[in-house]
Parts: C-alpha cells; sequence; structure tokens
C-alpha cells in the first residue's frame, strides 16, 4: 500500500511518516500542495492524508481536482481541533474520513487502515489463501495458523499478490505500489524480494508463477493441486 502524506508540519510529517513505514506502507511526503496535486497527477497511490492549511495550493482545491479527475481514492483529511466548517467543506468536497488536530496516533493508523480496506474493495480484513492467511489489519501472515517472519517489503508484495490472486502483477506494479519518492530500487530487488517471499510461502500448492519477462502471478489455490504435492 503507498499512502502520500500532504501536511507542511515538517516534525509532524516525519513523525507519521516513520510510524506508516514502521506499518508497511510506502509513504511519499509532501509539504506544499502543488507538489502534492503533481505527485497525485504523476504517481498512483492506495490512500491521501491531507492537511487542509498548506501553502501553494489549498487542501480544498487539491482535493476538489482529485474528484474532478474522477479519482476515487479514499482521502483522510487532518484539520485544526475547532474548524468545523473546513471539516464540513472537505466532507462535501469528496473525503472519506476527517481527523482534528491534535489527534492519537494510534486512532489515525486505525483508520488508514479502514480507509485503505475500502479503497481495495472493502470485505473481510482476513484473507484466506489455501493454508495461508493474511490479516490485513495487523499487516500478519501465518501459514497454517504459524505465524510468518516477514520484512515490510514481502508483506507489502504478499498484500498485491492477494489482492490480484490470478492476474499478472508486473515488475513496474510493483516498484510503484511498494516505492517512495524518488527511491531507487532495480527489477533485480524485485525479483530478490519475490525469491525470499517464495522460500516462506509456497508450501501445500500455494505457487507464485513467473511469467517470463513480463512479471509475477500468485496462482488461484486448489484443494486438488494441493492434495497431489501431499501425496508426492
Amino acid at each position: 500500500m503507498k499512502i502520500l502524506l500532504a501536511e507542511d508540519d515538517l516534525i509532524l510529517s516525519e513523525g507519521l511518516a516513520q510510524s506508516l513505514r514502521a506499518a508497511g506502507y510506502a509513504v511519499d511526503c509532501m509539504l506544499k500542495g502543488n507538489d502534492a496535486d503533481t505527485a497525485l497527477t504523476t504517481m498512483t497511490y492506495d490512500l491521501l492524508i491531507l492537511d487542509l492549511g498548506l501553502p501553494r495550493m489549498s487542501g480544498l482545491e487539491i482535493l476538489r481536482r482529485l474528484r474532478s479527475r474522477n479519482n476515487h481514492m479514499p482521502v483522510l483529511i487532518l484539520t485544526a481541533a475547532d474548524s468545523v466548517e473546513q471539516r464540513v467543506q472537505g466532507l462535501d468536497a469528496g473525503a472519506d474520513d476527517y481527523m482534528a488536530k491534535p489527534f492519537d496516533l494510534k486512532e489515525l493508523e486505525a483508520r488508514v487502515r479502514a480507509l485503505t480496506r475500502r479503497g481495495s474493495g472493502g470485505g473481510a480484513s482476513i484473507w484466506k489463501h489455501g493454508p495461508l492467511t493474511f490479516d490485513q489489519v495487523g499487516r500478519i501472515a501465518y501459514i497454517n495458523e504459524e505465524m510468518l517472519d516477514l520484512s515490510a517489503r514481502e508483506v507489502g508484495l504478499l498484500e498485491i499478490l492477494l489482492q490480484r490472486v490470478g492476474r499478472l502483477v508486473s515488475k513496474e506494479q510493483f516498484v510503484d505500489h511498494l516505492c517512495e519518492w524518488g527511491e531507487e530500487v532495480s527489477n533485480n530487488a524485485i525479483e530478490v524480494y519475490i525469491h525470499r517471499l517464495r522460500k516462506k510461502i509456497e508450501v501445500n500448492g500455494i505457487r507464485i508463477a513467473t511469467v517470463r519477462g513480463l512479471g509475477y502471478c500468485l496462482e488461484k489455490y486448489t484443494q486438488k493441486e494441493s492434495s497431489a504435492n501431499a501425496q508426492e
């Protein structure tokens, strides 16, 4: 999951970004409204955390432009505690949720999880794929109820593959969803992450297929294939 954080308070921005990255999200930070608007027109994000009081372009203008482009990305607005009018304007302009400053970091993280789940199609927060279970809220994976030791990048890869079971995911799509603004990640690095993830999850019929020259696909799980592997 990739988040754009548009917040002009540098200390708050760095603190939020650090917390979200520790939870496994890729986070791009923009301090100015015009830079945030440019990022939204050139990059793909799963969530926008938007301060309404940005310099160079207001948060409301950014939100209006986003919705005018028919972009339905979830948006969480940040406002001053006493700015009821701004909150109403933000929600009317198309925001999905808001938090008043100051706020509790754990509550913000919970709202981020809820909004990213909604943005990826709603549904349950526990995903099952054969013996593999992925808790989208806790960002923890299990094989046969045994917790896997996954890095933040491996969690991100697994989440993308589970969202697209049976469909091709290109290396470029992985980079776009996992990496932050200006971060250099090669296709070879994606291959390394996939190799590590395979070693941890490819059991009992779970398989990440390589589509040579194109990308990877988490194959649909079938009980028949699992039984055949067990007999071998």
